[in-house]
């Protein structure tokens, strides 16, 4: 079994090997270490080796990971990427850097003046059901259009589009919609991909790939 570290540079060399492959920077992909449900020693490793992106899907268990590694860390950079209920928002505008699953008008609102409030200027991005599933989170596409508007009106910084395939389908064609409809709104960033497929999002312009198993092994 590879160590924490081996497994991270594996999946650097695979991320630059595909980013070279179609032309890309590798620089221009960042890789996102899924830390939820990790224990301390394996967050501990990743942080050894340099790796300063998390991503956490719940915003209690992130406090209890990163509220004191924070202050050790300050170059760390946090990603909420679970769903966001509203009355978590002032604990998750407080904690994350990045917050990428926005995917209704409540949640813009709340985020927006809790971020007035706090002073804080914390990049979003929009998830995207782009399989059009009743149990997943996200806005559907066509949907879309009158978040990112609202998004706007409210002052809140979109960077760029999150999706997670449906399981049962090829996840090429959700990461090509996605890229289709970050292009369509002039958007620059696409969060998608992990440890199954993030080979093929990047093939298909991921600039955040978030990746748990490959580097942390099976929880």
């Amino acid at each position: 079994m590879n160590s924490v570290s081996e497994n991270l540079q594996i999946v650097h060399d695979k991320i630059a090997r595909v980013a070279c492959d179609y032309g890309r920077n590798p620089a221009t992909v960042q890789l996102i270490a899924v830390s939820k449900q990790q224990p301390a020693d394996k967050i501990m490793a990743a942080l050894a080796a340099g790796q300063r992106a998390f991503g956490e899907n719940r915003v209690q268990e992130a406090q209890q990971h990163w509220r004191d590694l924070k202050t050790t860390y300050p170059d760390l950079v946090l990603h909420l990427i679970g769903p966001l209920q509203t009355n978590k928002v002032r604990e998750a505008v407080r904690l994350f850097d990045m917050i990428e699953t926005v995917d209704r008008a409540d949640l813009v609102r709340a985020l927006a003046q809790e971020m007035k409030k706090q002073g804080r200027t914390i990049p979003c991005f929009v998830q995207v059901n782009t399989g059009a599933e009743e149990q997943k989170a996200g806005i559907l596409p066509e949907d879309l259009s009158a978040l990112l508007s609202l998004c706007r009106d409210e002052g809140l910084e979109i960077s760029g589009l999150m999706c997670i395939p449906p399981v049962t389908e090829p996840p090429s064609l959700h990461f090509a919609f996605l890229r289709q409809l970050a292009n369509a709104h002039h958007l620059a960033n696409l969060s998608m991909g992990m440890t199954a497929d993030f080979e093929k999002a990047v093939a298909l312009g991921a600039t955040y790939v978030r990746v748990g198993t490959a580097l942390f092994g099976e929880r």
